[in-house]
């Protein structure tokens, strides 16, 4: 008798299931939350790689036109790429974007002969919302990365 006594409750603890469901949740949880901040940085990352790509294609679609028109023109296909607008009022399209990091190249002519505009997006870095170098404990694993659309267009 004394022996069945000893192994109920080793039975009963064995039996017991309360607090599977909190241990099972601090399990899994830190995965479906790094997968859902994954997911997000890079709906985030390509939301900016594409805002940038069709800015600069309406920038250069601004400059072929128009005549060779010098730096007013470029100018306004500037303002155009950052702000969305020739004038150069409101918010950046994105944050952090400024007019240094838009350059205008013309090629193929001398002078008002040219054949092609290039507008591109340089020296602009992705700020990530979620520092995963931080979260790891690596500094040098960042998403702090540098986009540089471009778009060329032949002028008719």
């Amino acid at each position: 008798m004394r022996r069945l006594i000893g192994k109920l409750p080793a039975r009963r603890f064995a039996r017991d299931e309360r607090g599977t469901q909190l241990v099972e949740l601090a399990i899994v949880l830190p995965v479906l939350l790094t997968l859902f901040a994954a997911t997000a940085e890079f709906g985030r990352f390509f939301y900016t790689y594409q805002t940038l790509a069709k800015s600069t294609r309406a920038s250069a679609r601004f400059l072929t036109t128009r005549a060779v028109e010098g730096p007013a023109a470029d100018t306004a296909a500037t303002n155009l790429a950052v702000y969305g607008t020739t004038d150069g009022t409101g918010e950046p399209l994105v944050a952090g974007l400024g007019p240094e990091h838009v350059t205008i190249t013309r090629e193929g002519g001398v002078g008002i002969n040219y054949t092609h505009v290039r507008v591109q997006i340089d020296g602009f870095q992705y700020q990530p919302l979620f520092d995963l170098g931080g979260f790891v404990g690596d500094k040098t694993f960042t998403l702090k990365i540098d986009i540089s659309p471009s778009t060329t267009m032949r002028y008719f």
